[in-house]
């Protein structure tokens, strides 16, 4: 029988991050980055067995033509005829997918209903889905949803203190996503740590351009930041996270329409907003270095947010066995870790500065040199292994 993989998709709002994964060892034989979509300088990079590539597209190309040269790029090395099924990353699946699914036109037309609530992802998996559709119509397609991980929040988690209508009419309530990521890596932290994850407690910290943190007691979601939208919670790239409610009737008040509310908050805020430099952390960092009072300004009021939702997750565990960085920023920045450690003495945590340094670039590990309490604990996230295993359990479950 020949080797089985899994295409997996991630349409981004301005990127597309593929891989084609053996379900059962993580093992990648293609993966890659189509970025800066809809920009002039958009590109393609990938790693085909171990030896890396970039195409150049063509100026402001959408998902759409990145899509048409991966599926030329898969043809080209007949890799199609070991695929078994496509998996894709769906942002937002409110209450209604619990778990990942087959797509359908109805499974379809539900992810587009839910668009309104997460109108920088979801439209472009639906263009994911689509293209993948055309190109791969002999091969399941299955949805693999952010916030199904959060699905085992209680009410007074996920409930917000409106009138009670809203929510049983519209649905009106706190979703959470980043759930792949979440999943994986406490799965990966109980392995670290030597003991079942039914007996331990994990806050994650997903750190990204998009940022979301997660109280995990036994190996379940109980409480996330994030919320209706990824707007909610955390600080993050170039989104506010939590404002004052009353920050929109103010803004109305001076000219602002909602389009323009909804693009401040979500595309000119965050990390850009306040250190009016860039939503990049590295670029950030560098200007921290050099004393850029904005950049110095931006991080310190990223890590001591951070900080406080941190401290704030414990309410639900009652006992913490480990904080878990994740996410482009949670495993590269040794900066941010240092310094959100350093605010959370309470708990007892002494960061090890040498042990901090080596934790980056793909490697995990343990961060701090307390003997006693919780720990905190870097790992790569991999959330495209878990989307493929979803898939390959799903097209042999209906075989």
């Amino acid at each position: 029988m020949s080797q089985q993989y899994v295409l997996v998709l991630n349409c981004g709002s301005s990127s597309l991050k593929f891989a084609i994964i053996d379900p059962q060892s993580g093992h990648e034989k293609l993966s890659g980055l189509a970025e800066c979509l809809g920009l002039e300088n958009a590109s393609l990079k990938y790693t085909l067995n171990d030896i890396k590539q970039t195409l150049p597209l063509i100026p402001n190309a959408e998902h759409t033509q990145a899509i048409t040269i991966l599926v030329q790029l898969i043809n080209e090395h007949q890799l199609s005829s070991q695929l078994i099924g496509v998996g894709h990353r769906v942002v937002h699946g409110g209450e209604q997918f619990t778990r990942s699914v087959i797509i359908t036109d109805e499974v379809i037309s539900a992810i587009a209903q839910m668009s309104t609530l997460a109108p920088l992802h979801n439209p472009a998996n639906l263009i994911g889905i689509q293209t993948a559709t055309k190109a791969f119509n002999s091969l399941p397609q299955i949805a693999v949803f952010d916030t199904a991980f959060h699905q085992t929040m209680p009410s007074q988690a996920y409930l917000y203190a409106l009138p009670y209508s809203l929510y049983k009419n519209h649905a009106v309530r706190r979703y959470g996503f980043h759930g792949t990521s979440h999943y994986f890596v406490s799965q990966q932290a109980a392995k670290i740590l030597q003991k079942p994850i039914s007996n331990l407690n994990f806050i994650s910290a997903h750190l990204g351009n998009g940022c979301s943190i997660t109280a995990i007691k036994s190996g379940k979601s109980v409480d996330t930041s994030m919320g209706l939208t990824p707007l909610e919670g955390l600080m993050m790239g170039t989104r506010s996270g939590d404002v004052d409610p009353g920050l929109f009737t103010f803004l109305a008040s001076l000219g602002y329409t909602n389009i323009q509310i909804d693009e401040l908050l979500n595309k000119k805020s965050g990390l850009l907003g306040l250190s009016e430099l860039s939503n990049d952390c590295r670029i950030i960092e560098e200007a921290y270095e050099k004393q850029d009072p904005q950049a110095i300004l931006a991080l310190d009021v990223f890590c001591y947010r951070l900080a406080k939702y941190i401290a704030s997750y414990t309410v639900p565990l009652g006992q913490l066995d480990a904080i878990i960085f994740t996410g482009g920023i949670g495993e590269n920045s040794s900066l941010i870790r240092e310094k959100v450690i350093n605010l959370l003495t309470i708990f007892g945590l002494s960061i090890d500065h040498d042990k901090n340094l080596l934790a980056r670039f793909g490697q995990s590990g343990i961060i701090t040199n307390n003997k006693k309490g919780p720990q905190a604990i870097v790992i790569p996230t991999n959330e495209e292994w878990v989307i493929a295993l979803d898939t390959a359990t799903l097209v042999l479950e209906n075989k």
